[in-house]
C-alpha cells in the first residue's frame, strides 16, 4: 500500500488559511473577459457560471490552491499547488487567457 503523501511547507501554509468564493470552482470553468486598471493595480475580470469577478494578485481562484501572481492585459498568471505522479506536491505555474468574444 502507498501512503498518502505528507503536505509540505506550502501547503501547510494553503491549508490553515480562509477559503475564497472562486476557490470552489475549477479553472477550466473560467474565463477571462477583460482586464482593467484601478488604482494603479491591474484587475482581471473572470466570467464564471455567467457572473462576473473582478480579481487581484494575490487573490485565490481554482480548486488546486491557485494564487495569482500576474496580470496584463490578455492574461493571469497563477501558481497551483498540485500532486506530481509520485505523490509529491508541487508548484506549477497555470495561466487563463484573454477569450475572444463570440460574433
Amino acid at each position: 500500500k502507498q501512503e498518502a503523501a505528507q503536505p509540505n511547507s506550502v501547503l501547510a501554509a494553503e491549508m490553515s488559511r480562509r477559503r475564497e468564493p472562486l476557490e470552489s470552482y475549477p479553472l477550466d470553468s473560467m474565463h477571462m473577459v477583460g482586464s482593467m486598471a484601478k488604482e494603479g493595480r491591474r484587475h482581471a475580470i473572470l466570467r464564471v457560471d455567467n457572473l462576473l469577478y473582478y480579481v487581484k494578485s494575490g487573490d485565490y481562484i481554482g480548486q488546486n490552491f491557485g494564487r495569482i501572481l500576474n496580470i496584463d492585459e490578455a492574461e493571469v498568471k497563477l501558481r497551483e499547488i498540485v500532486q506530481d505522479p509520485s505523490g509529491e506536491w508541487v508548484e506549477r505555474v497555470s495561466t487563463l487567457t484573454l477569450q475572444e468574444a463570440a460574433r
